[in-house]
């Protein structure tokens, strides 16, 4: 093929990539013929990237080739989507990323980090470097299988996608010394020396990063909440900012009572909601970082199932004019029917890659859990009554419906 017929060729493995966000084996096989052929100036065609991806491939080329030639082959083909969206997120552009991904590149993997990659017949540095970019490039992207491990894959995710130096930092640790070194309350904890949390054994239903970090997460999650036992209230007030990170609000807002169930100050709890998120009730101030949140997972008949980890990423009107609360859901599983007519969206009302939608009163009736900094709370509320009853009714058909105090 001449040089206009494989320029056509990339064009066309971009397109289709990008369509449906699925990559063919063959476009790996494309992408690795252009870097060894010297037809450099063709990759950014192959990736289909936008003018903020080609300005962070030309600045970071020799990386970006680097990892093309260490961990894309026919075998992770999906990692081409991933590192696509990494350049088009221009995390190369903060200082410590590159430098990161260079160690990882070259790092050297422990004889237990390897046994537990090496089940997919890809050499295991290679398994894990592939999963680093695809995960550095959809952050939103990582679930938690088939495993009760939703605080950790929340926290992977919220590192990918807000702090993804220290999520390199993590995985270098986990990958060369089997363990991980986090504190709480100014005491250091060691994954290693810790007994296991949620997850009795290694995941192995997930993403690489996750098959390697979750375990150890799991174990400092679950020590975190030992150290929390006797305090009065729910644990996550204090757990949530310590392993998440600083930009978690300090201020933590609960609908129940921890030793009841019971519904508690809930119509106070939904004024707040609103004030610290709503647009047209919080001076129009948006979502700066992401945020932990909890909620009351129903079935589609409105049944409640069980408390679950979600992450709220912003709040903003959709094409229709209707205030949307967009957020993450790490169930592998975001569109769902959690009854009475609140259907989970996951695309057609502006969702961006991997985000899960609801109309805000939808959301705010399933919310249990929230963080916030602090607020003026003696400050006039404006929230018109009848929006606040309605999302309350709609919590009342729900989970809330058996966690009425017998004094109300």
């Amino acid at each position: 093929m001449d040089f206009a017929g494989l320029q056509q060729e990339s064009y066309g493995m971009a397109r289709a990539m990008h369509d449906v966000g699925l990559v063919s084996d063959y476009h790996a096989v494309l992408l690795r013929w252009l870097l060894d052929n010297n037809y450099e100036q063709l990759v950014p065609d192959v990736l289909g990237v936008s003018n903020t991806g080609r300005d962070a491939l030309q600045s970071y080329q020799e990386l970006v080739h680097r990892l093309i030639s260490e961990a894309i082959c026919p075998q992770t083909a999906q990692t081409i989507y991933g590192l696509t969206m990494l350049l088009e997120r221009g995390v190369l552009y903060a200082a410590p990323i590159a430098p990161g991904l260079w160690r990882q590149v070259n790092l050297q993997l422990s004889s237990q980090a390897g046994a537990i990659l090496s089940p997919s017949g890809l050499e295991p540095r290679v398994k894990l470097l592939a999963g680093v970019i695809s995960l550095l490039g959809q952050p939103l992207g990582v679930g938690q299988g088939n495993n009760p491990t939703c605080q950790s894959a929340r926290a992977i995710s919220m590192w990918a996608y807000n702090d993804p130096d220290y999520l390199l930092h993590l995985i270098a640790q986990a990958a060369r010394y089997d363990s991980i070194l986090m504190h709480f309350e100014g005491h250091s904890l060691d994954s290693a020396e810790l007994p296991p949390g949620l997850a009795k054994s290694f995941p192995l239903d997930t993403d690489p990063v996750s098959m390697l970090l979750v375990p150890h997460l799991d174990r400092i999650y679950n020590e975190m909440g030992r150290l929390c036992a006797g305090r009065d209230g729910d644990p996550h007030r204090w757990i949530n900012p310590e392993l998440h990170g600083w930009w978690v609000g300090r201020q933590f807002i609960i609908a129940v009572d921890v030793a009841t169930g019971n519904l508690k100050e809930y119509d106070d709890f939904l004024h707040q909601f609103y004030r610290s998120y709503h647009p047209l009730f919080n001076d129009n101030q948006p979502v700066i970082h992401p945020q932990p949140a909890g909620i009351a997972v129903t079935d589609s008949a409105g049944n409640f199932v069980g408390w679950h980890a979600v992450t709220l990423i912003r709040v903003a009107l959709d094409q229709e004019n209707i205030m949307r609360v967009y957020f993450y859901n790490p169930n592998n599983d975001s569109g769902q029917n959690w009854g009475h007519g609140v259907v989970v969206s996951t695309q057609g009302y502006g969702e961006r890659f991997g985000e899960a939608s609801l109309p805000f009163d939808q959301f705010a009736s399933r919310l249990y859990i929230f963080h916030d900094d602090p607020v003026e709370i003696n400050t006039p509320s404006t929230i018109p009554a009848e929006t606040i009853q309605s999302v309350k009714d709609m919590a009342m058909m729900s989970w809330a419906r058996e966690r009425i105090p017998a004094t109300a």
